[in-house]
């Protein structure tokens, strides 16, 4: 009579399943990636755009010089980066 050796069938299995558990905790890690990156686009981008407002109405009031209103849309747009960096970490 011939038995059947399956200790190289479970081992295959076994290995099949460790990859495609890794394989779906990889995806899911750039799943994460993928929306931190987002946020942080559009953190930047927000920022981006409320420094362009910022420094229109800097200029329309006239409270204060070309470059005064440059340094505040810097500045501005400086927080939005750091904003960006907070979210990815």
């Amino acid at each position: 009579m011939t038995t059947l050796k399956t200790p190289g069938w479970r081992s295959a299995v076994g290995t099949l399943a460790a990859l495609g558990l890794m394989a779906l905790s990889g995806a899911a890690l750039a799943t994460q990636q993928a929306q931190e990156r987002r946020e942080g686009r559009d953190a930047k981008q927000d920022a981006k755009q409320e420094a362009r407002a910022n420094k229109v109405d800097c200029k329309a009031a006239d409270q204060k010089s070309n470059a005064e209103c440059r340094q505040d849309k810097r500045e501005t747009k400086q927080e939005g980066r750091e904003e960006k960096r907070e979210i990815k970490r």
